[in-house]
C-alpha cells in the first residue's frame, strides 16, 4: 500500500498572524485526519518545516513551507442507509430519543464501517446534521454509548438542535444515569469517583485512570447502591463528565469492575466462593448476559426549541433483568452464602 502525501505551503493572508503550533495548523487544514495521526507522523520524521523534520509543538509562521507524508491513505467514508430496527422513545422535528439495543455499534469506525446506529438513523430519518470537527462522519450524534451498552440516547435532527444539545452535555446541564451490576459490595451507600481518564499506556483498546492527573482528562462519576447481592451490587451511576468507558474504567479502578466486562477484568469470578456450585452459577449468568452489565437508564435534557425539561427512561433489558433475578434467588435461597467465602 503506497503512502499518501499531502504538501502544504503556509502563506497566511492575515497580517500580524500569531505563531501557531504545527500540529494544530495541519489539523485545521487536513480533512478526515486526527491530530494524533498528525503528531505520530511528526514523531516519525514525516512532517517537514522548511525541509527539516519538525516536532508537533513547533511554532510555524507566515512564509514557512510545510509538508507531511501520511503512512496510510485517508479513507473516504460513504455512509449508506441501512434498515436496522430502532426503538424510538420520542421524536419531533428537532430531535429523536432512542432506546439503543446492546450489540449495536453507534458510529462507523475501524472494523465497523456498516451496520451501525448511524446507518440506521439515515434510513429511518434521512439526512442529519454533521457533528463539527469529527474525523469520521457522525451525523446527528450528540453523545455515544459503547457497542455492548444499552439504553437512552438522544439524536439531533437539525443543526440548531445538535448544537444546543451538545452545549448541554458540555455544560453538564443534562442528566445521565446508568445502572451497572458490579463485582463486590460497598461499605457505603453512595460515593464519588474522581480521576483523570485517558487511553491506557499498555493497552490502547481500553481506558486507564490517572489519579494524579498526569495524563487523560478530568472525569467524575457519582454512584449509589440500588440493590446488594453480597458478591455483586447493582448501582446507579450519574455522569458529571462524558469520557470514553468512564463508568467501566472508574469502577475497575476502585476494585469493582462491571459484571462480565471482559475488557476491564469483570469476566471472571472476583468475589465469592470457590465451590463448584457457585462457579457454575456465575458462568450461567455470564451466558445469560454476554456483555458488560451496563444500561443507560435515564436521560434528562432541555428541549432545544422550547426549553422545556424532558425526562426519558429505558427499562432494564431482559438480559440484565434475568441475571438480577438469578442473583436475588441465589442469595435469597442461600442466607449463609456469605459465610462460604
Amino acid at each position: 500500500m503506497s503512502p499518501s502525501c499531502t504538501s502544504i505551503t503556509a502563506s497566511f493572508a492575515i497580517r500580524k498572524q500569531s505563531l501557531i503550533r504545527l500540529d494544530k495548523f495541519l489539523f485545521d487544514r487536513l480533512a478526515n485526519t486526527s491530530r494524533s495521526r498528525i503528531q505520530a507522523a511528526a514523531k516519525a520524521g514525516s512532517v517537514l518545516v522548511n525541509e527539516k523534520p519538525a516536532k508537533p509543538s513547533q511554532k510555524v509562521k507566515p512564509g514557512d513551507s510545510i509538508s507531511i507524508v501520511l503512512p496510510y491513505p485517508q479513507r473516504e467514508v460513504e455512509l449508506l442507509p441501512e434498515d436496522i430496527p430502532l426503538r424510538v422513545l420520542y421524536e419531533d422535528e428537532h430531535l429523536v430519543v432512542l432506546d439503543k439495543q446492546a450489540g449495536l455499534v453507534v458510529h462507523p469506525g475501524h472494523g465497523n464501517w456498516t451496520g451501525t446506529l448511524v446507518n440506521a438513523l439515515l434510513y429511518h430519518f434521512g439526512k442529519l446534521p454533521p457533528m463539527p470537527g469529527a474525523e469520521i462522519p457522525r451525523p446527528g450524534l450528540v453523545h455515544r454509548l459503547d457497542k455492548d451498552t444499552s439504553g437512552v440516547m438522544v439524536v439531533g435532527k437539525s443543526e440548531e438542535a445538535l448544537t444546543h444539545l451538545a452545549r448541554q452535555f458540555f455544560d453538564r446541564t443534562s442528566d445521565r444515569r446508568y445502572n451497572a451490576l458490579v463485582w463486590g459490595d460497598f461499605a457505603e451507600d453512595q460515593g464519588v469517583i474522581e480521576g483523570h481518564i485517558g487511553r491506557s499506556i499498555k493497552d490502547r483498546t481500553v481506558q486507564q485512570v490517572f489519579p494524579e492527573g498526569e495524563h487523560g482528562k478530568p472525569a467524575l462519576t457519582r454512584w449509589r447502591v440500588v440493590e446488594r447481592f453480597r458478591y455483586v451490587t447493582l448501582v446507579e451511576c450519574k455522569l458529571e463528565t462524558g469520557r470514553t468507558h468512564q463508568i467501566r474504567a472508574h469502577m475497575q479502578w476502585i476494585g469493582h469492575p462491571l459484571f462480565n466486562d471482559a475488557a476491564y477484568g469483570g469476566d471472571r469470578i472476583i468475589k465469592g466462593t470457590t465451590f463448584t456450585k457457585y462457579r457454575q452459577f456465575v458462568e450461567n449468568c455470564f451466558e445469560m448476559l454476554p456483555r458488560q452489565a451496563l444500561h443507560a437508564r435515564t436521560l434528562s435534557i432541555d428541549h432545544p426549541s422550547t426549553g422545556k425539561r424532558m425526562h426519558f427512561e429505558s427499562a432494564l433489558p431482559a438480559d440484565m433483568e434475568g441475571v438480577l433475578a438469578k442473583w436475588r434467588t441465589y442469595t435469597g435461597a442461600n442466607p449463609l452464602a456469605a459465610e462460604e467465602d
